[in-house]
């Protein structure tokens, strides 16, 4: 599904992913670890078309099609979807209006008719209740007000809506309490499928605990430097990275 191989990323002239490979078939879950710095946020950005990171070698495709020649828009379009670290607030923008605005274009960029306002007042509603959120807070300008749980399920409430193909999931659970955490893994759980994939990363076994992963990797370096089963994030919860980090 996900292929990448041998990816180099610089920003500003200072590389920073330098000569990763990683491929994530199907219907799986990864998990991504490793210390501040390795270039964890570097590779969600750089897969989801972010300005201002520059590819100067290696290759990153989904579904066979090349990732890195399509825009922003495009990569969204063919189901990509980067759930971020630190979400944006938009004043004078509804919620509502951000996600519905957001299905539609990606339902016109792939030739499907427009969701129609009952459906997706139906559907949003279905959505918000398994996230626990009241609708008002759908009425009001997007994350703006929002504690660091409530937006961090309004990302997860895109997801459910946009149902993408490929999901990046950047610290989800940065600044979650217990409760949220459990919350918003539910939400990411239920779009488990065996034709979607899932790039999850963090720093913490915790959430791990929640979104279980099929395969974790550790990233030092701007490369990946191990791979293993979910027990591998066990390990690093119990050692650390500084061994990774300086065979890297």
């Amino acid at each position: 599904m996900l292929s990448i191989s041998n990816l180099h990323v610089s920003i500003g002239g200072k590389p920073i992913i330098d000569g990763l490979s990683l491929h994530v078939p199907a219907g799986e879950v990864h998990a991504v670890m490793g210390p501040n710095g390795a270039g964890k946020s570097t590779l969600s950005y750089t897969l989801a078309g972010r300005a201002g990171y520059a590819v100067t070698a290696g290759s990153a495709s989904l579904d066979g099609e090349d990732l890195l020649a399509l825009t922003p828009d495009q990569r969204a379009a063919r189901g990509v979807f980067l759930s971020f670290q630190y979400p944006l607030e938009i004043p004078g923008v509804p919620a509502l209006t951000f996600i519905r605005t957001a299905l539609n274009a990606q339902h016109k960029a792939r030739g499907e008719p427009e969701t129609s306002a009952p459906e997706f007042l139906k559907r949003v509603r279905e959505a918000a209740g398994r996230l626990r959120m009241d609708m008002d807070m759908l009425k009001r300008g997007l994350n703006v007000g929002f504690s660091g749980g409530e937006k961090k399920r309004m990302e997860i409430l895109q997801m459910l809506m946009l149902e993408p193909r490929f999901l990046i999931l950047d610290e989800t659970d940065s600044g979650l309490d217990i409760d949220a955490l459990r919350i918003v893994s539910e939400g990411v759980n239920a779009l488990r499928s065996p034709d979607r994939g899932m790039l999850v990363i963090t720093h913490y076994q915790r959430l791990l605990d929640y979104i279980r992963p099929d395969r974790v990797h550790v990233l030092a370096a701007g490369r990946i430097v191990a791979s293993g089963g979910p027990e591998l994030a066990l390990e690093l919860e119990r050692e650390g990275y500084d061994k990774y980090a300086r065979a890297a």
